[in-house]
């Protein structure tokens, strides 16, 4: 009897406008799908590649493939992590043999993993602009109450005075991306004080986040380049006050799963992302966001269209997905 069968496709959403962050802007999200089918029952993961941690489509879709003749050996979560390194690849096969691996039992992801879902708000994104147009694009969006607002070092005062302006009501949290240089950071660190910001993502660069030890933080400071899995995360303690755990880092659920309740005995606060993607990739981070302290899980609301079906969203509360869409 044949063993489980793995495909690979490409997937492009257009964005909504434009998408932009210190490091550049996309008019698309492109995605890979990892779909592996084993009789009757089909489990799907969706993965983002990115090029900051030296990812590109074409890569990460070899990646995948690469792994067909193991999954159909009966590569199981365990044996996949222990062979392959963590990133957007490895996610999407995650993901995948989850999904697979509920609908086989005839259950959900979350009984699984002992996770209770529930609906969660989540943060909308103010992409990265001069200050008269993200004031703009924050007015359209006041009515949220958690705006995320992205920054790009310098500029960055008069960017949060005028967003703050516009969305007098909302909690903010802000991401430098690291944009931010150690100079630059407590004249912005003081406006983000002054705009009452609720947290600062990644302001430094990651390789050079050690001065963190020693700058002041007014404002929780949260780890997002500088945190992919629990690999290293005593190192962040006391450079950080939270994380950020992105599936498409930690490399699928099982590692976030185990980063969150890693984070939490070290007190860090837990934030849980995305990258830019549809609501199949924001599905299983909906089973780490059940307990994390900020969301951020806005991906498809960026999209001009999302999958069919996918996550409903109303207002800025993200529900639990169905299974025909994942878990």
């Amino acid at each position: 009897m044949a063993g489980p069968r793995l495909s690979v496709s490409v997937d492009r959403f257009p964005i909504d406008g434009v998408f932009s962050i210190s490091r550049g802007s996309r008019t698309e999200s492109v995605v890979v799908v990892a779909e592996i089918r084993d009789g009757a029952h089909v489990g799907r993961g969706e993965c983002t590649p990115y090029a900051r941690y030296g990812e590109s489509v074409d890569g990460v879709r070899a990646d995948i493939e690469a792994y067909a003749g193991k999954i159909a050996a009966g590569l199981d979560r365990d044996g996949l992590i222990a062979e392959m390194p963590a990133g957007a690849a490895r996610n999407a096969l995650d993901c995948a043999l989850w999904d697979l691996a509920a609908k086989k039992a005839g259950t959900s992801v979350a009984a699984l993993v002992g996770v209770t879902p529930k609906p969660v708000e989540t943060a909308f994104t103010i992409s990265l602009a001069d200050p008269a147009t993200m004031a703009e694009h924050t007015a359209k969006a006041a009515h949220r109450p958690l705006l995320k607002i992205k920054l790009g070092g310098e500029g960055d005062p008069e960017r949060l005075a005028a967003v703050r302006k516009a969305a007098p009501n909302a909690t903010l949290i802000v991401d430098a991306n690291e944009a931010w240089t150690a100079s630059l950071y407590e004249t912005n660190m003081r406006a983000a004080q002054d705009a009452r910001v609720a947290l600062v993502e990644q302001p430094l660069p990651a390789d050079a986040d050690e001065a963190l030890r020693t700058l002041p933080r007014p404002v929780t400071v949260c780890a997002d380049e500088s945190c992919h899995d629990r690999h290293g995360l005593d190192a962040l303690v006391g450079k950080y006050d939270a994380i950020n755990i992105k599936l498409d880092k930690t490399g699928g659920l099982t590692e976030a799963l185990a980063l969150a309740h890693a984070a939490r005995s070290l007190r860090f606060k837990v934030m849980v992302g995305c990258m830019l993607a549809s609501s199949l990739a924001m599905a299983p981070a909906m089973l780490v966001a059940a307990g994390a302290d900020f969301v951020d899980l806005d991906g498809p609301l960026l999209l001009k269209e999302d999958r069919v079906p996918g996550l409903r969203y109303e207002g800025s509360i993200a529900y639990p997905p169905e299974p025909a869409l994942w878990g």
